[in-house]
């Protein structure tokens, strides 16, 4: 039985392989696929909440709860060639986001490992995130701030590790490889700040008396977060998503983490790594019934030069969220650690 679903399975990823390379562009005559017109999803530079009043909750809420996308072309930082636009008109911003979709069109015929088209595609439009050219407000050139010399020589040999990561023990690979959690060095997805992956940028706010919480798609992490006015855990205590309170600021939830481990953050898998110092203040407030404005600001002055803030907008999402039940490299590390084992033995009989 197990031999027959192996050539079932080897069967089934030899056919999806010829099936995308028959997709191609330049394969068998058929002409490039074409992207589809680019959304804008918040054709705004701002929306429009000064006039909006959300629903109240029975326990006297604002409601901010649903499924939402924060999916968005829009960079983290504004590229170097934008220097000082911090807006785009809206004529610059629909072909800024058809670059990027075209891209994922273009994927080369020899890069079969995922049809970027299809996977890095979301069902609810992804577009840009309005007419800003980056996702950091503040500092004003939408830049993150130069880390410190010390937090760069820590930045660098964290990227030495991602590069090498040598396969020594269990303990030497990444908690995502490992299905704990994906706060590492290999894959950065889980825990705050709540930034747009490169696909299943889905998340979920559930609210109950006292209490609201956000799920993540990807890695399905879920965030519970007490409104009670408690303190935070005793410094001595360090969590890898941190520890989080959260309070109303009349219609908007403010969200403090802190007690991050000595790894800090890794800044939603964009390695802009953190460290224990950091205290990380997230703001949501819906400004329509299908938009929601996410804020945050990183402080973490053994880090980064000055403070720094990013905003998005995430919109209700057409579809639910589901697990995310990646685990391709739990099933390796059998496979790596032994390999490492064998290539041992192998330089010790040499």
């Amino acid at each position: 039985m197990k031999t027959r679903i192996t050539y079932l399975v080897t069967a089934t990823l030899l056919a999806s392989t010829a099936s995308l390379l028959a997709q191609q562009p330049g394969q068998s005559g058929e002409a490039p696929r074409k992207a589809p017109a680019a959304a804008i999803r918040a054709p705004r530079s701002v929306p429009a909440q000064a006039t909006y009043t959300p629903k109240k909750l029975i326990d006297g809420q604002p409601d901010i709860s649903g499924d939402y996308s924060s999916a968005t072309y829009t960079p983290l930082e504004r590229p170097a060639e934008l220097k000082d636009k911090a807006y785009f008109t809206p004529e610059e911003a629909a072909a800024f986001a058809q670059r990027r979709l075209d891209g994922l069109y273009a994927q080369a015929k020899d890069n079969i490992h995922y049809d970027d088209a299809i996977w890095q595609s979301e069902k609810t439009p992804k577009g840009l995130n309005g007419l800003r050219t980056s996702l950091v407000v503040d500092p004003p050139d939408g830049r993150i701030p130069p880390a410190l010399p010390e937090a760069q020589k820590r930045a660098d040999a964290a990227a030495a590790v991602r590069r090498s990561y040598p396969p020594t023990s269990v303990l030497s690979r990444g908690l995502t490889e490992r299905c704990i959690t994906s706060v590492n060095l290999t894959w950065s997805h889980d825990g705050a700040p709540l930034l747009p992956e490169g696909y299943n940028s889905n998340l979920r706010i559930t609210q109950a008396p006292g209490y609201v919480v956000i799920e993540t798609e990807m890695v399905h992490n879920a965030r519970v977060i007490p409104l009670d006015g408690r303190p935070h855990v005793s410094p001595t205590i360090r969590q890898y998503l941190g520890d989080s309170r959260g309070r109303w600021e009349g219609d908007t939830l403010v969200v403090e983490t802190t007690n991050f481990p000595a790894s800090g953050s890794p800044m939603g898998g964009y390695f802009r790594f953190s460290d224990e110092n950091l205290k990380l203040t997230e703001r949501f407030t819906r400004v329509s019934d299908d938009t929601l404005r996410y804020e945050f600001t990183v402080d973490d002055p053994t880090v980064w030069t000055r403070p720094w803030t990013a905003a998005i907008y995430w919109k209700k999402s057409s579809g639910q969220i589901y697990e995310y039940a990646c685990h391709e490299g739990n099933y390796s590390l059998r496979g790596m650690l032994s390999a490492a084992r064998a290539e041992e033995a192998a330089a010790g009989g040499r």
